[in-house]
């Protein structure tokens, strides 16, 4: 009650004496002192403050001018020392003056710096254009901050998965909460297939502020990124050689967005080929020739050249001649058989071989006498 009367006395004697706050004068040297300089304060939380009025240059309390001037809150006051409280803060815009009068008639003031703010209600993470992207192709990124305050320390930062792509600042000046979009530009790969997009919005208050600093993440924005056919095997291949009657199998494999297709042009036309593989079981020689595969999809083409010889099968040949050699040979030996082993062995002679073959002994025996 008595701090009550002392505060409305103070009022009156500031208005019958003409004190203005307009007239402060901030460079005294023995200026108020308050703690803290500075306030932070979310928006409907309770705050205080305290003010020393002046140490050195103080008047009797009954001869000065001593206060705090703010539109919100109450203020106590014992002697030069002055608690200022608010139960909940709701005013965006708001600088408490605390202030005195020397005894030279001069008005010293000093401010409270009071920040009041507001995380952001919802922060949405979009693109600038719906649908699959294109690899190659720059898009934009908006990060959408709704109902923050105060704009002038909000950062927005972009993400990748974990990886920053960057951040922007707002330029806007306003103490009152205010709704912003951001933009980044981005040029999008086949590694963004997938990949999962977010961006937060972050109020770095400074010292003062709350730590850790307000964060408010959006959702996750997963993008579907085309791009054209990447082969897996060699766009010009070393030239094929093949055994007729082999089987012949090309593969020109490759990975796009949408899945590509595959078509076949083949030397003898055969038919039409749709697969990545393409599989001839037993191959003549008028297989022989280029082969071109086409691969696409919505986003590019691309194509693999196969150039394919078909060679006689020398092996028919090798077994011909065993074949023919092993029968020479059987007919040989039935030769020698049948004119001279079977000959010899059955006693077939001939009368001269006879003579030669066996021996007449003409010894002469002596006559006897």
């Amino acid at each position: 009650m008595f701090s009550c009367s002392i505060f409305l006395g103070i009022s009156l004697l500031n208005i019958l004496r003409g004190f203005y706050v307009s007239a402060c004068d901030y460079s005294c040297p023995d200026k108020p002192v308050l703690t803290p300089s500075r306030l932070v304060v979310k928006y409907g939380d309770p705050t205080s403050a305290i003010c020393v009025a002046c140490q050195k240059d103080c008047l009797p309390l009954e001869e000065s001018v001593i206060g705090m001037e703010a539109s919100r809150g109450k203020t106590t006051i014992n002697g030069t020392t002055l608690t200022w409280k608010v139960d909940h803060l709701r005013e965006w815009e708001l600088t408490p003056k605390c202030f005195y009068t020397d005894k030279n008639d001069n008005q010293c003031c000093s401010n409270l710096i009071v920040t009041v703010y507001k995380p952001p209600e919802h922060v949405i993470m979009r693109l600038n254009e719906a649908g699959p992207l294109t690899e190659g192709t720059e898009y934009t990124l908006e990060c959408s901050v709704q109902n923050v305050a105060p704009a002038r320390n909000l950062t927005v930062a972009f993400y990748r998965g974990q990886t920053q792509l960057g951040h922007v600042k707002s330029t806007s000046t306003t103490k009152v909460p205010v709704s912003e979009t951001f933009s980044l530009s981005y040029n999008t790969s086949k590694e963004d297939n997938g990949a999962h997009f977010w961006c937060e919005a972050k109020l770095e208050l400074g010292a003062e502020g709350p730590k850790p600093p307000p964060v408010v993440k959006s959702n996750d924005l997963i993008v579907t990124v085309h791009y054209g056919p990447e082969l897996k095997v060699p766009a010009d291949p070393a030239p094929i050689n093949i055994i007729s009657g082999k089987t012949l199998q090309l593969n020109c494999s490759a990975e796009g967005n949408p899945d590509p297709l595959y078509s076949w042009t083949l030397p003898s036309n055969k038919g039409h080929h749709t697969e990545k593989t393409l599989t001839i079981e037993s191959v003549d020689f008028q297989d022989g020739g280029r082969y071109v595969c086409t691969v696409s999809n919505k986003v590019s083409t691309v194509s693999v050249r196969f150039n394919v010889t078909v060679q006689k099968n020398i092996l028919l040949y090798v077994i011909a001649a065993v074949i023919a050699a092993v029968v020479l040979c059987f007919i040989g030996a039935a030769v020698f058989y049948t004119f001279y082993y079977k000959q010899n062995k059955m006693g077939k002679y001939r009368l001269k071989d006879a003579f030669r073959l066996g021996r007449v002994d003409h010894t002469t025996v002596p006559l006897s006498l």
